[in-house]
């Protein structure tokens, strides 16, 4: 997998497990990456076992928040416990989440398509929308325009009329490019653009989203309620919330505030395995989520058979999530 910023050919993932007196089970999964998280197996092991842990054990779940409110950072660490806290209430309502918070079984997914040469971003694409039915793909830019340009033509070639694109530009492009860039990508027919350049919630991005013409995505500028609280200030009609990045319940606010803004929420990809997936398909998005990460894995430590069809998924209806890890496969890939 080539990233902006890194090439790997595996993941490396947390796996936290916490069990309430009732023997309820919540269970969390984290993406270790350095250039993500900046944290190591090692660095985030401690800041949970010497800092974060300490301060939950023996309080009711719902004081979780008040007990990190006076940790700074450890962003990484405070989702894994979040989430496992959410799966955690999940189990005891005996309900999965995505039902307590009034969501729908079914979920739209969007594909990513990989940075590479156009002609094979439009392969990747026609084969992900003919395997899969995604009708909705989220494609990587940050090539230089003319090569941006080029694959968004060979895709929309490969896969036809009805797919909708969005182009993810990794803020490749100087902020003084983002305006003429987002309306050369809309005019050959992008409806999102996430992140062109780096942004800031400032009068410069607001007066980009006003003249572009379509929705700009904030996605690495927004990693806090407090950050998208900023940009919806300006004017952002498109926020990403990342579970998997923030945890659930800094995501869930991200989401309520721009619904109330009336802007657009992208559950935002945070390369998770099928397991952190499902943690992550239970905040309700308006825009096609992209947990699609998963499908490129070969190996996999949640038992269930979880296939696309139709550009969609279903989630499982069971509670307790914990009881969908094959533990057997956890100790054999455990680092």
């Amino acid at each position: 997998m080539v990233w902006s910023n890194a090439t790997e050919s595996a993941g490396v993932f947390a796996l936290l497990t916490l069990t309430a007196d009732d023997g309820c089970v919540g269970i969390a999964e984290g993406t270790v990456k350095a250039t993500w998280s900046a944290v190591s197996p090692r660095s985030l092991a401690a800041a949970l076992e010497d800092v974060l842990l300490p301060r939950v054990i023996g309080r009711d779940v719902d004081e979780v928040p008040r007990a990190f409110a006076g940790v700074p950072e450890n962003r990484l660490a405070k989702a894994l416990v979040d989430n496992a806290c959410w799966t955690m209430r999940a189990a005891a309502a005996r309900k999965p989440l995505w039902q307590l918070w009034g969501g729908s079984r079914k979920v739209e997914l969007a594909w990513t398509v990989t940075r590479r040469a156009p002609a094979l971003m439009a392969l990747e694409s026609k084969e992900a929308c003919e395997r899969h039915g995604f009708r909705t793909l989220k494609v990587k830019g940050g090539q230089g325009l003319e090569t941006d340009l080029a694959a968004l033509e060979s895709i929309r070639a490969a896969v036809g009329p009805d797919v909708e694109l969005y182009v993810d530009a990794n803020s490749a492009y100087r902020r003084e490019e983002a305006l003429d860039y987002v309306r050369a990508i809309a005019a050959a027919g992008a409806r999102v653009a996430e992140d062109p350049s780096p942004l800031a919630p400032d009068a410069e991005f607001e007066a980009l989203q006003r003249a572009c013409g379509i929705p700009i995505l904030v996605d690495s500028s927004c990693a806090s309620a407090a950050d998208a609280r900023l940009f919806l200030e300006r004017g952002a009609r498109a926020l990403s919330a990342k579970p998997g990045r923030v945890g659930l319940s800094e995501a869930r606010a991200v989401a309520a505030l721009a619904g109330r803004a009336r802007a657009k929420v992208a559950v935002g990809i945070y390369a998770e395995s099928l397991l952190g997936t499902l943690v992550s398909l239970q905040l309700p998005g308006t825009m096609p989520a992209e947990q699609t990460f998963y499908l490129g894995m070969t190996e996999q430590v949640a038992a269930l058979d979880f296939p696309v069809r139709e550009g969609c998924v279903e989630l499982p209806e069971t509670a307790d999530y914990a009881s969908l890890v094959d533990w057997e496969k956890v100790k054999r890939f455990t680092l």
